[in-house]
């Protein structure tokens, strides 16, 4: 078994692949990315330099500002890095 499909594994929703132009926002500073892929729960975004990147943010979609996603860095891979979103919305109960 891969690494990927390990990970794939304990995620709880799936991932949609997708090169969406975005923004890490934190303190008034904004930085340019790219997010790779997403679910309800993260996503993987690229960026130029994940030093710059802090441990909370906000994430913010360049085609509609109105989504923006509260994050934590879960994990940095080169210029890859893991998004756990903080302000998870629970899917109703039936």
């Amino acid at each position: 078994m891969s690494t990927a499909e390990r990970m794939e594994e304990k995620r709880k929703y799936p991932r949609t692949e997708i090169e969406e132009p975005a923004y890490v926002s934190s303190g008034g500073s904004v930085m340019r990315c790219v997010v790779r892929n997403i679910s309800l729960e993260g996503a993987a975004i690229d960026v130029e330099n994940p030093a710059f990147v802090p441990q909370h943010f906000r994430l913010v979609m360049a085609k509609d500002s109105s989504i923006v996603h509260e994050c934590r860095v879960a994990w940095i891979k080169k210029n890859r890095i893991g998004l756990t979103f903080m302000n998870v919305v629970q899917e109703p109960q039936e």
